[in-house]
Order: structure tokens, then sequence, then C-alpha cells
């Protein structure tokens, strides 16, 4: 929920703003997290299947609270009674191969802590999460491969960056295709 805590300090007059994510604005970046807890929350229920489900739509005249309200429907079906046990399908990974939740939940958790540092460096906030938080992120960010997957126009993450020895949150961006000192 860092995310949303982040997303509670979003003005109006910040939608507008670049974000680390390459052409995407605050808004846009808004737009696309939404659409990815819609997605992974379907995905939790067994319903991830369908793409149009993962579309991300463009948000109305309140796009702060549409996302809280995506951000707790993810969080909800994340807790559900069984859902560990549950296979989930990401068409925007694959299609055809239905991931593990403990796995599928990974991918989410790790997108999120990136998006999450998006959102606060866009509109200048603070984004701090509990080591062993980062450490686990770390962990996920290590297992995401590399290669000529991301360097395609809508892969999730860019190439890897040199680290810099910096904090465990810059690790994790670098290996993540950030640049832990944007805008610079």
């Amino acid at each position: 929920m860092a995310s949303a805590t982040v997303a509670t300090h979003v003005t109006h007059d910040e939608l507008a703003l670049p974000t680390p994510c390459a052409g995407w604005s605050v808004r846009d970046l808004l737009a696309h997290m939404t659409a990815q807890h819609i997605g992974f929350a379907a995905a939790a229920r067994g319903d991830g299947a369908d793409p149009s489900g993962w579309l991300t739509q463009p948000l109305g005249t309140d796009p702060v609270s549409e996302y809280i309200a995506a951000s707790e429907k993810v969080v909800v079906a994340f807790a559900e009674a069984g859902v560990m046990q549950r296979r989930f399908t990401l068409p925007e990974i694959s299609a055809d191969t239905p991931f593990r939740a403990a796995q599928a939940i990974s991918f989410h958790f790790v997108d999120y802590v990136v998006h999450g540092w998006d959102l606060a460096v866009a509109i200048g906030a603070a984004f701090t999460l509990d080591d062993d938080l980062l450490r686990a992120a770390l962990e996920v960010a290590e297992r995401v491969p590399g290669g000529a997957a991301r360097l395609r126009p809508d892969a999730a993450f860019a190439p890897s960056r040199p680290t810099s020895g910096g904090s465990t949150l810059d690790e994790i961006l670098a290996l993540l295709g950030r640049s832990p000192s944007w805008p610079a």
C-alpha cells in the first residue's frame, strides 16, 4: 500500500508531470497502475485470462480515488482464503502458462515497488519501504529476465543499468532499468 500512500499526495496540478516511465505523465502512470491492480485482482479470482480486463482505461475526474479503490481491490483479492493455492493467468506475460500465486504476486509486488517510486519521484514525495520489503523486492528483481525482451516497446522493464553501490532501492531500480537519480 506504499504506492497508495504516495498517490494520496498527488494534486490535480501534478497529473501532467512527467514520470520515469518514458512518455507517461503522472495521470498515465496512475491509469496503468489502476489497470494492473484490476487485472491482478481478476487473476487472483481466476478471471485473469481475458486480456480486455487488463487494458489501461482513461481515468475520470478523480484519478487518485480510482487508483486507491483499485489498490484496495487487489489487496482484498490477494488476501482471499485459498488464493495461494490458485494459478493466475497473466495474459500480458503468457496467455498459455498459468503462474503459481506466489510467483504472480511477486511480479505485481516488484512492479509496485518500482511504480511507487516512479510516482513518488515524479511528484517530489518521499518513498520509503521497510528493509524487509526491500530485501524481498531485490530478490524478485534479481530474477527478472534480461535480454532482448527488455528492448521491446511494451517491455515491463528497460535493460538493467549499472549499480552504483547505493541503497537497496537504488539497486532494485537499476536492475529494472530505472535511473535512481531520475530526472538527472
